[in-house]
């Protein structure tokens, strides 16, 4: 039982940071460090509740949650008598059902928007054209601002025409910097998963706040390398540009420059930036990342 009281423990532990989390405003000053955290306390969250669940249900057996698992996969291949009662039964369920999802939805949203990402690319061969101003970016033809890439082995930064006449040449190249950084960064790996958790928990609000605040992140760590290619005052400006114009949401499967509710959170940080983390600071908040996402595994293999 006591595998299974830490790892209940380790979960409420992670839930009770991730809440905390979405308050916290250092993330604004080290974003890509902030979402290595997000990422341990997702995945230590979901080990630990699956781990938990499963310890108590294979308690009887006292070799852990991994041995434990083989333990009774042989008795059931063997027809041997289970030490359950119902109880532990449904901990089982409970767990390996849990194991599941959390397995299927990222590998079905991803599949999803693999699906999305090869049917645009296709409306994009039909309507789309490379303009000699914008070398290597897709323009299409339509008067609204758009702006986004849809990343994967053949990613493609698009832009429309009405963005080229929106934005000054500065502000434009500040833009194209940002879809850059998303497409080299792949952050739509980033946020698949947390994609795929609000659709496993979609009344959670914690859940919806996790998947904003990294949705955030990701944006301030593409505005940081945007900022070392260009002036980020005009990255400002461009924003400010989207936010106040007639923009064109995102498509699905694409990572979009301007997100309304980001805007001005955005804005400030680029005109007024903040001091970065110091270095040592990253460098806990890394190492305890670190500590957390192979605790849970190691837990796993602690018996009962």
């Amino acid at each position: 039982m006591i595998a299974a009281a830490v790892l209940a423990a380790l979960a409420m532990i992670c839930a009770v940071a991730a809440w905390r989390l979405t308050f916290a405003r250092w993330t604004w000053r080290a974003p890509r460090t902030a979402i290595l955290l997000w990422q341990s306390l997702g995945l230590t969250w979901g080990l630990a509740s699956i781990g938990a669940l499963l310890a108590f249900a294979l308690d009887p057996y006292r070799k852990g949650v991994v041995h434990g698992l083989a333990e009774f996969l042989l008795s059931v291949e063997f027809g041997a008598r289970q030490p359950y009662d119902y109880l532990r039964l449904a901990a089982l369920i409970a767990g390996l059902s849990l194991l599941a999802v959390l397995v299927a939805l990222p590998l079905a949203a991803g599949a999803q928007t693999l699906r999305a990402r090869r049917r645009h690319r296709l409306l994009l061969a039909l309507v789309a054209r490379d303009e000699p101003a914008v070398p290597g970016v897709r323009v299409v033809d339509f008067p609204g601002a758009a702006a986004y890439c849809l990343p994967g082995l053949k990613s493609q930064v698009v832009i429309s025409d009405g963005t080229l006449h929106l934005l000054s040449s500065a502000e434009l190249e500040a833009v194209l910097a940002h879809e850059a950084a998303h497409v080299r960064e792949r952050h739509d790996l980033v946020l698949l998963p947390f994609a795929a958790l609000r659709r496993a928990l979609p009344w959670s609000k914690l859940v919806r706040d996790a998947q904003a605040s990294v949705e955030l992140l990701v944006e301030m760590a593409a505005d940081d390398r945007a900022r070392q290619r260009c002036c980020p005052r005009r990255l400002a400006t461009a924003l400010l540009r989207f936010g106040t114009s007639a923009a064109l949401p995102t498509p699905q499967g694409a990572l979009g420059v301007s997100a309304p509710s980001s805007v001005m959170a955005r804005v400030d940080r680029l005109v007024r930036p903040e001091v970065t983390l110091p270095a040592a600071h990253r460098f806990l908040i890394l190492a305890g990342s670190v500590v957390l996402a192979i605790s849970a595994p190691l837990l796993w293999l602690l018996p009962g």
